[in-house]
């Protein structure tokens, strides 16, 4: 759980994991100005701090990291401010397990009534669905939505996709993708109901129109790299460090 001022939902996020489907939970702040620290310390949790805000994506490599160190083989990625729902974290795993996916995305786009009914702005809806038609045309994928802050890795993908070179910021989701895609894992997709309220955090405007330019551009480079035109090390073979060896048992 990579969490950021995370303190008013964390711990209903956390209750409402289904028991005994996750052999443990890591949770990973960045530099929160709240009491998430404090929550977290209340619940049954891995606990590491940043001692400053070092982006959501630097959170995700301290996230990935300390899961491979303690031997996990298939890892979830659940935003700890309440908008995904954590109880289909069971299927995510099980698709994982039965060998039907690699990499799974909880879809927003799949569910009855969609992210509207589930109360995303409108404005984010028609540049998710903008952008994630973009990708899917690049990458040659059919996938509902790209955009999605929940996701399962098997082992196998954070061992050998190169995700230490990426971005610090929100752009570190959609290298992520298109490296997954890259490297030739199955990318599968589960629905998933969100909810959005005010406690949930969410993506500046600002921030969001930085995101969308960094997604084309990481397209646009994708292209070059698969043409050979120009070569980027996102697409790269992966680094060495990526592989750690589990604690032992």
């Amino acid at each position: 759980m990579p969490a950021y001022n995370a303190a008013q939902t964390l711990a209903d996020t956390y209750r409402r994991i289904p028991e005994g489907c996750v052999d443990e939970v890591i949770l990973v702040d960045d530099g929160s100005a709240d009491e998430t620290i404090q929550v977290a310390k209340t619940l049954d949790l891995t606990l590491i701090v940043h001692p400053h805000n070092a982006g959501y994506g630097a959170n995700q490599k301290t996230c990935y990291m300390e899961a491979l160190r303690r031997g996990a083989d298939i890892v979830i990625m659940l935003h700890p401010d309440g908008q995904y729902d954590p109880r289909i974290i069971p299927d995510m795993i099980d698709i994982i397990r039965h060998d039907q996916g690699d990499f799974v995305l909880g879809s927003r786009f799949l569910t009855k009534g969609g992210a509207l009914e589930g109360g995303m702005p409108r404005y984010k809806y028609l540049a998710n669905r903008f952008l994630t038609g973009a990708e899917n045309l690049v990458m040659g994928t059919h996938l509902s939505e790209l955009h999605t802050g929940y996701r399962a890795y098997s082992r196998e993908v954070l061992e050998h996709v190169p995700w230490l070179r990426n971005s610090n910021s929100f752009a570190f989701d959609t290298e992520m993708i298109f490296q997954v895609s890259h490297f030739g894992f199955r990318i599968c997709e589960i629905p998933v109901s969100t909810r959005y309220f005010n406690e949930a955090s969410s993506i500046t405007f600002r921030a969001s129109v930085a995101y969308g330019l960094k997604t084309l551009y990481t397209a646009f480079r994708y292209l070059l790299h698969k043409s050979g035109i120009w070569p980027y090390p996102l697409f790269s073979e992966p680094l060495p460090g990526a592989k750690v060896s589990s604690q032992p048992s």
